[in-house]
């Protein structure tokens, strides 16, 4: 994973983004505390969250209330700002803290390639749209997703993910991921 990776994470999530209409935020996502309006403003704080981490700086954006504007063009923002902040000179040898616990900042990038490509695909599932996002991009983070998340990081209530589902035979990658992830796909 590098920054470049970071960077096709987040215009596959800008693309789903780019196709949610203003009548769709009050729907119910595959995150049963979010509804479309909430995940997207989940979508653009993690972003503000992930650079804050690599930067080592307090977070001071929530991305609270991105889906009551322009919300594609938020993300956007937040998105390569949070690029900006992976790719500076030095950033991936790091060790950074973004709120749990001291970690490289490789793995820190890995979750917010997977945050941003889970939430892409529950908007994108929430909003009526194609799940199959970027098949090659969905292996790999699934591949990393199976290797780092633990049990102990699962629960019922889904607190950091929730307990693995099964995908149905055939699944596109990225559903596989998402059930992986706990969601009912």
């Amino acid at each position: 994973m590098n920054p470049q990776a970071l960077a096709q994470v987040q215009s596959i999530a800008a693309g789903v983004l780019a196709n949610v209409k203003p009548e769709q935020m009050e729907m119910a996502t595959p995150c049963a505390e979010w509804n479309v309006g909430q995940l997207i403003d989940h979508m653009v704080g993690a972003q503000h969250w992930a650079r804050s981490g690599v930067e080592g700086v307090e977070q001071a954006e929530t991305g609270e209330g991105a889906c009551q504007g322009d919300f594609c063009s938020t993300f956007n923002e937040a998105a390569a700002s949070c690029h900006q902040a992976f790719a500076a000179e030095g950033a991936m040898e790091r060790t950074v803290n973004p709120g749990f616990g001291d970690m490289p900042a490789p793995a820190l990038l890995g979750l917010a390639m997977t945050d941003t490509f889970t939430h892409a695909w529950d908007l994108a599932k929430a909003t009526g749209q194609d799940t199959n996002l970027s098949p090659e991009m969905a292996q790999q983070l699934l591949g990393g997703a199976q290797q780092s998340i633990q049990p102990a990081f699962r629960s019922e209530e889904g607190t950091i993910f929730g307990m693995e589902q099964q995908a149905p035979e055939g699944a596109s990658a990225a559903d596989q991921l998402a059930a992986f992830l706990g969601r009912s796909v």
